[in-house]
């Protein structure tokens, strides 16, 4: 798909060790910041593994405005959850990831980190873009979340997005990564812990 969009990309795929719970937004900070160092990259997309685009012409690159990919799945009957959704696939130019200063770090377990991106892309002043008709639908593999839990405080993180956006995401994060090269992709494997990306408390 992407060789037939003619598009110059490359995977990364990071996963968490150790025993914290799953931090989606951290790794993805943490996937950027690698990123970063193998290239000049003008465009990147955050990708959840069990989300498949069922059509080949959903352009994988970034514009003016940050770009939703996966607007209709099918695990939602291909219908928009409610007007905010950003999560599944989502696109930023590298600029506008820095402006944002990335994905929340302080989102430990499930839910709420799409939102709160959401929430930082439009204090930033920016709208947020999706296919049109049939070209933004996804195939959501069936999975469990591995008895991860549901992140509790997220409610509350989410009504102090605009004070945290520029102290908790790309600038507060500490990690040590632990990488290996193949030919098709890079694997970054990271323990992530709280106390690497300190925040105050809300």
């Amino acid at each position: 798909m992407l060789q037939k969009q003619r598009l110059e990309f490359a995977f990364y795929v990071i996963e968490q060790t150790g025993t914290q719970p799953f931090n989606r937004a951290m790794l993805f900070n943490v996937g950027f910041k690698e990123a970063m160092k193998d290239s000049v990259w003008d465009c990147v997309i955050f990708h959840d593994v069990d989300h498949l685009p069922e059509n080949d012409r959903n352009y994988y690159g970034c514009g003016e405005m940050p770009r939703h990919f996966a607007a209709k799945l099918d695990k939602y009957m291909y219908i928009l959850p409610y007007k905010e959704f950003f999560g599944g696939v989502s696109g930023l130019t590298v600029e506008q990831f820095k402006k944002i200063n990335g994905f929340p770090n302080a989102f430990w377990g499930w839910g709420g980190e799409d939102d709160d991106l959401w929430n930082r892309v439009h204090y930033a002043g920016y709208n947020v873009t999706r296919p049109e008709g049939d070209l933004g639908k996804y195939k959501s593999i069936p999975h469990h979340h591995r008895g991860e839990v549901q992140f509790l405080g997220r409610y509350k993180l989410l009504r102090y997005s605009k004070e945290r956006q520029y102290i908790d995401g790309l600038n507060n994060l500490i990690y040590t990564p632990k990488i290996l090269v193949d030919r098709l992709y890079t694997n970054i494997s990271v323990n992530l812990m709280p106390e690497l990306a300190p925040i105050e408390e809300y």
